[in-house]
């Protein structure tokens, strides 16, 4: 099973801004539901607040890292520490593909340890406060698969995938 990193990023790999998306990008979520529903997601804090209702995405498991030990969410793992953040995920890969959705930092501390990144790229600026790595620079990772550009919503967006050649074991 697969450690993967989905997002979408703007043109200076911004993807968030007063903790939201950037853009409505109505083919990009459809591809964000298709490849994760029936799988895992892990997720910080504030990804499941950004959600409608803050309630967790159906029909996928979600697991929950929130460093206050009295939050506890409905219909999510709640874990309270990264080690256990990551021993959730470690036990789901044994059976499942697990999906690492957010938000920046939760993106940032996951990405030596996924097998690959799924990032939709939108040619435009979000004003974003958030961003990912410059990925593209990355000497770890390689972008193995990458569509033609893709009319979404206004916006160009292209689908890329890269693979990690350094992973790290997650324990």
């Amino acid at each position: 099973m697969k450690l993967i990193s989905i997002l979408n990023c703007d043109k200076n790999y911004g993807i968030g801004k007063r903790n939201g998306l950037l853009f409505v990008q109505p083919k990009d979520m459809a591809f964000f539901r298709s490849t994760t529903s029936g799988h895992t997601v892990a997720m910080g804090e504030n990804t499941l607040l950004s959600f409608p209702g803050s309630k967790p995405l159906p029909k996928r498991t979600n697991i929950v890292l929130s460093q206050d030990p009295t939050k506890n969410y409905e219909g999510v793992i709640n874990v309270h520490t990264f080690e256990d953040f990551i021993k959730a995920i470690n036990e789901k890969l044994n059976s499942d593909d697990v999906y690492v959705i957010g938000g920046a930092s939760i993106y940032r501390q996951m990405l030596p340890y996924v097998d690959e990144v799924l990032l939709t790229k939108i040619d435009a600026d979000g004003g974003a406060e958030v961003f990912f790595v410059n990925i593209d620079e990355d000497p770890n990772f390689e972008l193995v698969e990458q569509s033609e550009p893709i009319e979404d919503n206004g916006n160009l967006i292209k689908f890329c995938r890269y693979l990690n050649h350094n992973k790290k074991p997650l324990i």
